[in-house]
């Protein structure tokens, strides 16, 4: 059991106890530790024999101590368990619906005695929820909103989450005899933002013989995170895993794997398209191999490289198997040289223990050392993020100044002062000008009032582009990935200013946002708008998330040159001063 899944556990915890209106300070507790938890570099199973360490983590207390103990022998936590006896585990998904929190979810509970979306869905239909206390009709369409989009996103996965799931799975599946390679496949190799389900493939000698392959299929069957099996038969098993994402694994011989490969990686779209040109060239290509149409003869099949070299095409990356043209540039030698993390020369976009971070400026800028970067920037938040202890202009210019001794204590990396001031509601920018003008780089961003009407929340952010401080836009649509939709806004008109005004727009590479992302991606590009690509790291195990960015720059075409932190630090310190071409 990892940090996230305890963190999970306890933050579940804290809704359940809320939803049975439990004291506030112990909720406070649960969630606190948790946060505390999901922070933490080290895995708590680690430590869990050491209860001084374990009690120095912030948040956690004796009792918090029991609770890991008991959770990491067990596998359970009693008061959890109760809980959900009590509410049933469907009110859990309650708990995913855009603006059904703990408090709501009692009140229903208490009215009605319903803790499913479905039960709740249908009093919302029979406008029994405006009955409510604090309740109306407003509130009511809402939820009917929100319960449409969980319908939607429901089954779908953020990238990190699956990814973490693929490595947890290969390297139980690399202890098996006769296996060579395990590779995952599907939209997680396309770096999509969000995965249905997962797909792993599999080869080596044990894959060839019936018999071994039949041990394999049982060996994965027995893997501990199994909570249920769907398919299993003589070169494929289907299952499900403790958060209900669907696996499939597949045992493939080795002079069928790199079809196999190109088969599962996708797209759909992509696939058709590739095997229409198969066609046309007198090939037939499946998941087996490319075959001689007439003979039925494989000519390639071990590689994907062999396969589209005989279709007398460049290699395709997997990000760009979307039928977006990527055939066609193939053909003609004109796909790009993508951006690659070895081209980021900096991560701009961190936060520190003067407002919501976890690390000091001189633990960020070692870490980011560590990282090989030649630079980076330290960007608090500005004071109307109140519960992060947002930043006023008294306290930012002191900040300014212990970025810059810390600027001249650490060798080998330069270490920007900057801010994550907050875009208000009519466009002004969180501290003043004076105070922005000391900033090396000043990222505006919106925090709060996501439900203006569009106009004026273009009208929003045009003012903030067109603030002379403004470096860039920080994660510009708003969006939470499965949980909160982008807010609507005229998107080409901010690009064209942006443009205009040589304002950057910035590739949040955190999981949950990813935002641009890569069709919006695609759009700044073509209106001539540079990307920085940041992590938005709020402790320093944050700053490895820049992987996510890239995968999905990479989805939008981009390469280096679209890209502002991939400049030298002088460069790239004058590009954040509107001085790129």
């Amino acid at each position: 059991m990892d940090n996230k899944a305890i963190a999970n556990i306890l933050y579940e915890t804290a809704d359940l106890l809320e939803i049975d209106g439990q004291d506030s300070f112990r909720i406070r507790s649960y969630r606190n530790a948790a946060q505390s938890i999901e922070n933490f570099s080290e895995p708590i199973k680690d430590i869990i024999s050491e209860p001084k360490k374990v009690l120095a983590i912030p948040g956690i207390g004796k009792g918090m101590l029991l609770n890991l103990q008991e959770l990491l022998t067990s596998g359970t936590l009693a008061i959890q368990s109760e809980l959900l006896k009590k509410y049933h585990p469907s009110m859990l998904q309650l708990l995913k619906i855009q603006g059904l929190g703990p408090k709501t979810i009692a009140l229903i509970w208490s009215a009605y005695k319903v803790c499913d979306v479905d039960g709740v869905e249908k009093l919302a239909r029979e406008q029994k929820i405006r009955e409510l206390p604090r309740m109306g009709e407003k509130h009511e369409l809402k939820l009917l909103k929100a319960i449409e989009d969980y319908r939607r996103i429901s089954g779908r996965f953020l990238i990190d989450v699956a990814e973490t799931e693929a490595e947890k799975l290969t390297a139980y599946l690399a202890k098996m005899p006769g296996i060579d390679r395990i590779t995952p496949a599907g939209s997680l190799r396309r770096g999509r933002e969000t995965v249905g389900d997962l797909d792993i493939l599999v080869t080596g000698p044990a894959c060839c013989d019936a018999v071994e392959r039949a041990q394999a299929v049982q060996y994965v069957a027995k893997y501990p995170p199994l909570m249920s099996l769907i398919a299993q038969g003589d070169n494929k098993i289907s299952f499900r895993v403790r958060n209900d994402m669907q696996v499939d694994v597949r045992l493939l011989p080795p002079e069928s794997f790199g079809a196999a490969m190109q088969y599962f990686t996708g797209s759909k779209a992509h696939n058709v398209a590739l095997r229409q040109r198969a066609l046309k060239m007198g090939y037939t290509l499946n998941e087996y191999s490319l075959a001689d149409l007439k003979t039925e003869k494989p000519v390639a099949g071990k590689t994907e490289e062999e396969i589209y070299a005989k279709l007398k095409l460049d290699y395709i990356p997997p990000e760009l198997r979307e039928n977006l043209g990527e055939i066609d540039a193939a053909e003609k030698h004109t796909l790009p040289q993508l951006i690659s993390q070895e081209d980021i020369q900096g991560d701009v976009h961190m936060h520190t223990v003067e407002t919501d971070g976890r690390n000091t400026i001189e633990e960020m800028a070692e870490a980011a050392k560590a990282r090989g970067y030649k630079y980076m920037a330290i960007t608090d938040h500005s004071k109307n993020l109140a519960f992060a202890n947002g930043l006023d202009d008294e306290r930012a210019v002191a900040h300014i100044k212990r970025i810059r001794e810390a600027n001249k204590k650490i060798d080998g990396i330069r270490i920007f002062a900057g801010i994550e001031v907050d875009i208000l509601a009519d466009g002004d920018l969180d501290l003043s000008n004076d105070v922005l003008a000391q900033m090396d780089i000043v990222i505006a961003s919106v925090h709060s009032v996501f439900n203006q009407e569009p106009a004026k929340m273009t009208e929003r952010l045009l003012k903030a582009i067109e603030n002379p401080n403004t470096s860039i836009i920080g994660h510009p649509t708003g969006r939470i990935l499965l949980r909160r939709d982008a807010y609507p806004f005229d998107l080409d008109a901010v690009l064209t200013a942006a443009a205009k005004h040589k304002v950057a727009m910035e590739l949040n590479s955190y999981p949950d946002r990813l935002d641009l992302n890569d069709v919006h991606l695609r759009q700044a590009k073509q209106r001539g708008v540079k990307i920085v690509i940041n992590t938005d790291s709020h402790h320093t195990s944050h700053m490895e998330k820049i992987r996510y960015g890239v995968l999905q720059a990479r989805r939008a075409w981009l390469t280096r040159n679209d890209v502002l932190n991939t400049l030298p630090a002088e460069q790239f310190a004058r590009a954040v001063k509107h001085e790129w071409n």
